[in-house]
């Protein structure tokens, strides 16, 4: 089943992407050598913490 977790990633989401955010969302997971869905968890938390910093 793989490895146990306190944060099990259960609840799956589907984006459209233009082809600028496209290579954008590439080239982020090429040089930091994370997944996509990585990349997408640390926006929402970098865009969340923004806001409760206003």
């Amino acid at each position: 089943m793989g490895r146990p977790t306190d944060n099990p990633k259960n609840i799956s989401l589907k984006v459209r992407l233009d082809s600028d955010t496209s290579e954008k969302l590439e080239e982020c997971t090429r040089i930091l050598e994370v997944s996509k869905a990585e990349i997408v968890r640390q926006g929402v938390h970098r865009v969340y913490d923004g806001l409760m910093e206003q």
